[in-house]
């Protein structure tokens, strides 16, 4: 399948940001993966200390897009007990406000998720098709669109200058950038709903999309990108920070170019991604679900990964690390770090045994809306 930036265009896509030289590519292959580690714990301790000058954004806000179920086995890997097959994920966008040191404001929307169109990933899409309606229906909850919350933020479509996700499992980036032609199941050539902004990904994300292995065809959506333009990416290498307190760094390994979030605030530094499900899969020792402490203990394993898809297991343990090493402990409970899934584990009566021992639930920070 040919993508608009196939046979090499996407090293000629714009870049953004002031690259960070601090941290390491943890997918090195030259280093063994216990160096890669070590190396990783010590690099996140000197850019926690640069990081922290830049500064925090103007304002980080948080909008709950989806409630739906996903597999225990993935979202606690082997670590649970529970006997429910599936646990609840929460689905949140984060929009993040700050100004440029020229004084000219930007808006990031991290995990801008059309849900929508999300629905016909093919796990979840053959998930659904098998799934009765009325049970369905009583597991997947929507709790706005990300058009409607920016609405209620008094944010306009063309004031966003970023969209930006972990990674683009799931995403149809379409309605949010436009095509370059008529797309048949949307009935039209789809207008961009945000003209201005750009999607900051890893180029190694870009670049394995256009010829997927099989561990990743059941998460992504290639048809969807057939005909995005090119020049609705900003490719990164890496780490880099783009504003007061607000930096993207590479945290390879659930996928190869997955990349986190991270924020600066009035409670300390926040990471978010979907390397985990909760922030007790970070100090998985304070757990109490069922398994989870006795496994760690037992394994000698000091994360719990997110593993719907482990493309390479060992970076994404080394990523979860780096993250953890970021994350300041959180004020409400010092047990557990502000580490931020983008998908959160939540609560549900239909998956007992996988209520969380501890969720954030938002993130906020700065001035917010009325």
């Amino acid at each position: 399948m040919r993508f608009p930036w196939d046979g090499g265009d996407v090293a000629d896509l714009p870049t953004i940001g002031a690259a960070v030289d601090t941290l390491p590519d943890l997918s090195r292959s030259d280093r063994p993966p216990g160096a890669r580690l070590r190396i990783a714990r010590t690099r996140a301790m000197a850019f926690r200390v640069e990081f922290a000058v830049t500064g925090t954004p103007d304002s980080v806000t948080t909008c709950p897009l989806v409630t739906l179920p996903y597999p225990t086995r993935f979202g606690l890997f082997r670590a649970s007990r529970a006997i429910a097959p599936f646990l609840s994920i929460t689905n949140r966008m984060l929009v993040i406000r700050w100004h440029d040191s020229d004084g000219r404001p930007r808006v990031l929307l991290f995990e801008p998720s059309d849900v929508e169109r999300g629905r016909y990933t093919p796990y979840f899409d053959d998930l659904s098709r098998r799934t009765p309606g009325f049970v369905e229906r009583r597991v997947v909850r929507e709790h706005g669109t990300v058009l409607g919350h920016l609405a209620r933020l008094g944010i306009r479509p063309d004031d966003v200058d970023y969209l930006m996700f972990d990674h683009l499992h799931t995403q149809d980036l379409r309605r949010w950038v436009g095509t370059t032609a008529h797309q048949d199941d949307l009935g039209a050539q789809p207008r961009a709903a945000f003209p201005r902004a750009k999607v900051i990904v890893q180029r190694d994300e870009l670049a394995g999309m256009a010829e997927l292995h099989p561990l990743q065809k059941p998460w992504y959506q290639p048809d969807a990108y057939r005909h995005v333009p090119p020049e609705a990416f900003l490719p990164i290498d890496g780490a880099v920070v783009l504003g007061p307190g607000v930096a993207v760094i590479k945290t390879p390994g659930h996928v190869f170019g997955n990349q986190s979030l991270v924020v600066n605030t009035s409670t300390g530094i926040w990471v978010s991604s979907e390397n985990a499900v909760a922030a007790e899969a970070l100090t998985p020792e304070h757990s109490g679900l069922p398994g989870v402490a006795a496994w760690a203990r037992r394994w000698q394993q000091e994360v719990v990964l997110n593993a719907n898809t482990i493309e390479t297991t060992a970076d994404q343990y080394n990523s979860i690390v780096l993250e953890k090493t970021l994350a300041d402990p959180s004020r409400a409970d010092p047990r557990f770090l502000q580490f931020f899934p983008s998908s959160e584990l939540t609560g549900a009566r239909t998956g007992p045994g996988t209520t969380p021992t501890f969720s954030h639930g938002h993130i906020t920070h700065g001035v917010q809306p009325v």
